[in-house]
């Protein structure tokens, strides 16, 4: 089988339960065609090419032609993105961590679009948690990412979630509502096959939880809920959702088999090419 190539504990399942008045969706995602997608965020890492380039290698050798049918990619910072597309080939695709919205000017340290475009990358990511927090990215800036990169014909990995606080007050569906009708404002029905959604509970990145394959299948359902108010049913069931936040290749399995979560965003466990190798491996039960 030949891989296409495209380069998600605790709590209480009524905080993915935003009220979404009238709506009455229901998802026929066992009918959808909606192909997988396993991701890897290296983040601020590795610290070298010549690291980069022996982890890159390695997770290439894990995807074979007995792995799923699924697109992979991996989102490494910008240093690394020629030498590491070309340690893969075809086997995987290299996005961005980000980019800048801008389209040139005095905007020091920022990558745009059409330099990524330039060097062959199709996917960025806007939105990240730690983009958000740490540098402060509001929800119009990144809505200006993902207008910014389909406009030049990209894709974007749209990223969403709520923090611990918002999760134990049991806004997760609110927060996701916003995040999303926010970052995806002016983007149009026949753009969203330009669009991926990674749902990153903000309480579960880097901290070794992980949200129970129950709770996470109910978030993504809400987020799918979400996109059919926004757009409609066919929008929504077409819409690839991936769960993100300390997946292991102990807990992939138990999450690719919910109906409504298409992939994951792997952040540690995607520096350890067994450890991503497995999850790329996936089986679903």
């Amino acid at each position: 089988m030949k891989l296409a190539i495209a380069s998600l504990l605790f709590g209480s399942s009524a905080a993915f339960s935003p009220a979404l008045s009238g709506n009455k969706f229901t998802s026929s995602t066992q009918l959808s065609a909606r192909k997988p997608f396993i991701t890897g965020n290296w983040k601020l890492n590795p610290q070298t090419k010549d690291e980069a380039l022996e982890l890159a290698g390695a997770i290439a050798a894990s995807v074979n032609e007995e792995s799923p049918e699924a697109d992979v990619a991996l989102f490494v910072p910008y240093v690394f993105i020629e030498s590491v597309a070309d340690k893969v080939g075809d086997w995987i695709n290299i996005g961005a961590e980000g980019v800048c919205p801008e389209g040139g000017g005095a905007y020091t340290g920022a990558i745009s679009a059409p330099m990524l475009k330039s060097v062959g990358v199709q996917w960025a990511l806007a939105g990240h948690s730690e983009r958000r927090v740490i540098y402060g990215e509001t929800d119009d800036y990144i809505n200006s990412q993902c207008v910014k990169l389909i406009e030049q014909g990209m894709s974007v990995m749209l990223c969403i979630g709520e923090s611990l606080a918002e999760f134990e007050q049991d806004l997760a569906g609110s927060v996701c509502a916003v995040q999303l009708k926010k970052g995806l404002k002016g983007i149009a029905k026949e753009d969203l096959d330009k669009v991926a959604i990674a749902y990153e509970p903000v309480w579960a990145i880097g901290t070794g939880k992980v949200a129970t394959p129950e709770i996470a299948q109910n978030v993504h359902a809400t987020c799918r809920a979400i996109i059919a108010d926004m757009y409609d049913e066919e929008a929504a069931d077409g819409m690839r959702i991936l769960y993100g936040g300390s997946v292991t290749p102990e807990s992939v399995d138990d999450l690719m088999s919910q109906p409504d979560i298409d992939g994951a965003l792997v952040g540690g466990a995607s520096l350890d090419a067994e450890k991503f190798g497995r999850i790329i491996n996936f089986k679903t039960l």
